[in-house]
Order: structure tokens, then C-alpha cells, then sequence
């Protein structure tokens, strides 16, 4: 079934400048709005007149309400009307797809999610097809699709490499919007995650800022001057060689003592599993740790030295603002959080500011909506953060 894009006029350099300041910071007066873009009344007057007039901006009230347009120059802030067009946001991973539809604010307000049963690029796009059939039935006004991917992307289209699914050089947005005549997106899961809480999160009007994800591997996102650092080593697996204790265990992904070694799921589970010859998930592992059995709280504290140790080396050579930890492993600070603290703060100089940590307890939509940002920025407004 083929879904056709709600029609949508391209923006001028200038109006795309204004629609993103009051998307992401909105609403905004004029009198603001005009500082913010440097722009005279007049100039921004004449910048958000078609956006008015398009339905992508309206004027509210102090209390939000969107209010009639008045003659002369109003007075009324300037805010986005976010449910004007929707967006669907997929993260991919080798046992599920995951979905969400978003508002142009990136609030999610449904989710649709399918078990992955095969990894062929056809079917997995076959898969993605019927998923946007299904989710615009409800929501008819969709603008575009951004998938998030595990692996190496180029182009914002193609997947070059994606151990989860065994693929390379797969042209999944040409597949995807064969199949639905959407536009579509797609980039590194990680990136997504760092673009939507550099927009809409945690690292909003932040100049320096980091996410750190921890999870089925270990993901970092860098963002200065409030815009996403791209870098190669981004999706090719950087922190299997990041090394945080040449001395730390050996496992079969990861180098000896990797960051991904002693705080990916995957290995923690390993190292379990090597020691007792038994086999549990990472929540037991947590609970276990918890309760104070010793081999689980050996390696949930051996995890713990080892993030303590990567959040103090990040904050000491980026000089970040704040950092992000987020992805399905964070549920480690519940457990061994003050051994994170105090790993920090052996690795600082003794007067340095606290490192501003904040903690995502996240889960796959939060990937999935990521990636709909992406769809936000690409597709609508036309800016390629990455």
C-alpha cells in the first residue's frame, strides 16, 4: 500500500531560520524572536507572514490558545501548531521494529510495534511498508519517515554496515519509500538520539553537551556550539577499542577492558554466564546485585567503576555542560549509582564542578522517536543537522 506525503511548500534560508527558533524554543514574541535572528521588524514580519498563512505558525495567547490574527502588527507570541503534520519514527533491531508517530514538536502519540522475523532488506522494508499503512489510517497527515539503524550510514540512506541485521550496503530509504511514497531517512540510532534530545530533551539551548548510551553496545554523541558533532567512528563501533582497564575482563566483543567489555548488556550478561555456568537476563543480573550476591555485585560494580570512569574522561576533555546517560542498561545507577558518583569523582580534579548526569530511563520508542526528529529536521524544515 502506498502513502502519499501531504503536500508541503519548501522554506526560504529565512523562513526556515524562523520556523526552527520557534519550533524548538517557541513560542516566542516577535520582539524575541527579532533578537534571537538578528532580524529587523520588518524583515520578520515579512518571514512569518507564508508561514502564518501556510498553517505552520500561529499566534497564542500567554496561555498558549491560538487566537485570530489581528490587523497591524499583533502582539501575541508566535508558537508552531504541532499537530499540522504528524511523523513516523522506526528503530530497528534484530528481533523487533519499534514505531512511533510524532507531532512537528516530536511528542509521540502512538505506537506500533512488530516482531522482526527476518532480516532481508526486502522484507524488512515490506514489513516497515505495512506498518505505515496501518498507522496512517489514523493519522492521514504524515510528512515523512526516519528509521534508526545500529551500524554505518551513509548518505542519510543507505545502510553500509549493520552487524545486528548482517547487512551492507542496503538503500533502505529508496526501499521504504518505494513502498509507501513517503520521503524517508535514515541514520545511525545513536545520532537520532543525540539530535532529539539536542532539539527537544535534555541538551536543549545547551551549547556543549554529550549522550552517552548503554544498552546492546555503548553509543557517545558529542554536541558544540548546540549542533551534533558527525564523526566516523560514530557507527563503527568505536567503544569496542575505547579501553577503560586494560586489566578488565575479556569478552567476545569488546577488547579486553572495552567500555563495551564491561558495560553492554550483552557482556555483562557474559561474564555471568562464564563465572556460574548459568545463564540470566540483565535485570535478574541487577536484582541479584541488589540482594547482595557476590559475582553479581562483582561485575554490576566492575560495570559501575568502569561508566564512573567514562563519564569523568568525557567531562574532563569536552568540557561539557551536562551529559546524558540514557538506553535500555541505565537501570545500572538504580542499582550501583553511587559507585558511579564516587568513580566520578576520583577521576576529577578535586575542585572541579559536579558533572551535571542526568539519567534517561528510556526504552526503544525513545530510539524510535529519535529517528523521527530526524524526518523533523531533514524532510520539513530542511536542515541536516548531520
Amino acid at each position: 500500500m502506498t502513502t502519499h506525503a501531504v503536500s508541503w511548500q519548501p522554506l526560504s534560508a529565512g523562513e526556515r531560520s524562523v520556523a526552527i527558533e520557534v519550533l524548538v524554543n517557541g513560542p516566542l514574541s516577535r520582539a524575541e524572536l527579532a533578537r534571537r535572528l538578528d532580524l529587523s521588524a520588518g524583515s520578520l514580519t515579512r518571514l512569518t507572514k507564508p508561514l502564518i498563512e501556510s498553517g505552520l505558525l500561529v499566534e497564542v495567547s500567554e496561555a498558549g490558545v491560538p487566537v485570530e490574527v489581528r490587523q497591524g502588527r499583533p502582539s501575541q507570541p508566535l508558537d508552531i501548531v504541532a499537530e499540522s503534520r504528524f511523523f513516523l519514527g522506526f528503530k530497528i533491531t534484530a528481533e523487533m521494529v519499534y514505531g512511533v508517530v510524532t507531532t512537528l514538536r516530536s511528542e509521540v502519540v502512538a505506537r506500533l510495534d512488530q516482531p522482526l522475523t527476518a532480516h532481508d532488506p526486502g522484507e524488512v522494508a515490506d514489513l516497515l511498508g505495512e506498518m505505515t499503512a496501518r498507522l496512517a489510517e489514523r493519522f492521514p497527515a504524515l510528512a515523512g519517515i526516519g528509521i534508526g539503524a545500529g551500524g554505518h550510514v551513509r548518505d542519510r540512506a543507505v545502510v553500509g554496515d549493520s552487524p545486528f541485521l548482517g547487512w551492507r550496503d542496503v538503500p533502505l530509504a529508496a526501499l521504504v519509500e518505494e513502498r509507501t511514497g513517503l520521503p524517508v531517512v535514515v541514520e545511525n540510532d545513536v545520532a537520532a538520539l543525540v539530535e532529539a534530545e539536542t532539539w527537544f530533551g535534555a541538551g536543549r539551548g545547551l551549547d556543549r553537551f554529550a549522550v552517552l548510551t548503554i544498552g546492546a553496545g555503548v553509543g557517545y554523541g558529542l554536541v558544540l556550539g548546540g549542533r551534533r558533532v558527525p564523526f566516523a567512528e560514530q557507527d563503527r563501533g568505536f567503544a569496542h577499542h575505547w579501553i577503560i582497564d586494560p586489566n578488565g575482563p575479556l569478552t567476545p566483543d569488546g577488547e579486553r577492558g572495552s567500555a563495551v567489555s564491561l558495560l553492554a548488556i550483552p557482556s555483562i550478561r557474559y561474564q555471568i554466564r562464564a563465572a556460574s555456568g548459568r545463564d540470566a537476563t540483565y535485570e535478574e543480573i541487577l536484582a541479584a546485585a541488589a540482594a547482595g550476591e557476590p559475582m553479581a555485585s562483582r561485575v554490576i560494580d566492575e560495570a559501575a567503576r568502569a561508566l564512573g570512569t567514562l563519564v569523568a574522561q568525557i567531562a574532563n576533555f569536552a568540557m561539557l555542560q551536562r551529559i546524558l546517560l540514557a538506553g535500555e542498561g541505565v537501570g545500572l545507577m538504580g542499582v550501583a549509582g553511587a559507585v558511579v558518583d564516587e568513580a566520578v569523582r576520583a577521576r576529577r580534579h578535586p575542585l572541579a564542578a559536579p558533572v551535571d548526569l542526568e539519567t534517561k530511563v528510556s526504552d526503544f520508542h525513545d530510539w524510535a522517536r529519535g529517528a523521527a526528529v530526524l524526518a523533523i529536521q531533514v524532510l520539513v524544515l530542511g536542515s541536516a543537522e548531520g
